[in-house]
């Protein structure tokens, strides 16, 4: 499984061969250093510990740089596990390993997890697709939620109702993404369409299937 951390940059296009423009996501993927290895006889189970975007040393603490000076790597702001079978195997990644963008290839599906862009506290409409209540003969309700659980039983409201509240900013994943170009000089890789996240939010890309 191919896996590493990148920047999103924004969204560009791209023209193919034969004409076609094609959306894409800019993402500035690596180079990522291994940081630790688990393994499934020590640690219970096989994922790979990636390091990406290097910052001054005073913003991390001493035992954030002790782990990864042991890894021979930069200071660098965030540490993220890949778990996978076959990441733990021997001839997988070792400590100390850069990954670039070179891991991944031209039509490869992959999958992007990240931080979706927060919209604020919002009502039933815009967040759940509810639709609106009659607007003519002095109706009240346009935009209200409307009934939200029985009366006398069982008397209270269920847990999980789709109600008004905070709406994105929370971790999303987008699976089937194709790759559309794969830039090593410059460690850029270019997503097919839209990935969750604002400009400059940290992603996780990996390879899909």
């Amino acid at each position: 499984m191919a896996a590493i951390l990148g920047k999103k940059l924004g969204m560009t296009q791209v023209f193919r061969e034969d004409g076609t423009v094609v959306p894409v996501t800019v993402i500035a993927a690596g180079p990522c250093k291994v940081t630790a290895v688990r393994e499934r006889e020590r640690d219970g189970y096989a994922a790979v510990q990636l390091a990406f975007d290097e910052v001054e040393e005073r913003k991390l603490s001493k035992a954030e740089l002790g782990h990864l000076k042991k890894a021979g790597a930069p200071p660098l702001r965030h540490l993220v596990e890949f778990r996978d079978e076959d990441l733990g195997a021997e001839e997988g990644p070792k400590v100390g390993d850069d990954v670039t963008v070179a891991a991944f290839e031209q039509g490869q599906r992959v999958k992007v997890s990240g931080i979706s862009i927060g919209k604020g506290f919002q009502g039933g409409i815009k967040r759940h697709n509810f639709s609106r209540g009659p607007v003519s003969h002095g109706s009240h309700n346009v935009r209200a939620p409307g009934s939200i659980g029985a009366s006398a039983f069982p008397g209270r409201v269920f847990k999980g109702q789709r109600m008004p509240g905070q709406m994105g900013n929370k971790r999303s994943t987008q699976r089937g993404l194709e790759v559309a170009e794969v830039d090593a000089e410059r460690n850029l890789l270019l997503l097919k369409g839209s990935v969750p996240g604002s400009r400059n939010a940290v992603i996780e890309v990996r390879s899909d299937g």
